[in-house]
């Protein structure tokens, strides 16, 4: 079976190229092409390509903005960003949106194929300056590292029989240890994650998954 292509670009002469590119490979067959993303999104749903090939720059609705909705409304279809822009923030915003690939204008046939196939296969086409530029800025963009609260070995022992609902006792009988040595650890769990109830305790483990460090 082949890959069901839909092209979004506005530049007559460019969609096409592209498309004369595409029909002449039995890999591929083109399942639509439209000037606009307004119209895409209209027929979207009847058309179900595997594969969009999106332009940034459009008239109305943008690139990425149709990205986004189509990846919300369709997550399978697998969306490459076709475009001369290149810098950061359109970068950014596109992966953000959901686009699985970005490859920078103009693209040669070759290469605009193997981006199609690669996309479809669970691939993520991309440019090489366009795939270093992404690694940068999300090493930018990376969230802290999960903070962390020096809880020993037998303490976060003590806090899974916690988030696994266990009662002192239990915990106790569990870990073979007296309910003094536990509410011991309690103590200590509750200083160190700076919380005051078990509810509190238990909260933050799972928010912060404390717990998959053990």
């Amino acid at each position: 079976m082949p890959i069901t292509v839909a092209i979004v670009e506005d530049n007559p002469d460019y969609r096409i190229g592209i498309s004369y590119i595409l029909r002449a490979s039995p890999s591929c067959k083109i399942v639509g092409e439209f000037a606009n993303a307004e119209d895409f999104l209209d027929e979207v749903d009847e058309i179900l390509p595997d594969v969009v090939l999106m332009d940034i720059g459009l008239p109305g609705i943008s690139g990425i903005e149709a990205t986004s909705i189509v990846k919300q409304k369709l997550p399978r279809i697998q969306v490459i960003i076709l475009s001369v822009f290149e810098d950061d923030d359109n970068v950014f915003r596109a992966i953000c949106a959901g686009a699985i690939g970005y490859v920078a204008k103009p693209v040669m046939p070759q290469q605009l194929l193997e981006a199609v196939e690669n996309a479809f296969n669970g691939g993520t086409p991309m440019s090489p300056h366009i795939a270093r530029k992404v690694i940068e800025m999300f090493k930018q963009h990376a969230p802290p590292p999960k903070a962390d609260y020096h809880l020993t070995d037998r303490e976060l022992d003590v806090l899974e029989r916690l988030v696994q609902g266990d009662d002192y006792k239990q915990i106790a009988d569990k870990l073979f240890l007296s309910i003094f040595t536990v509410r011991a650890h309690l103590r200590n769990i509750y200083d160190k994650l700076h919380v005051h109830s078990k509810s509190q305790a238990v909260s933050k483990a799972l928010i912060e998954r404390i717990l998959h460090k053990h």
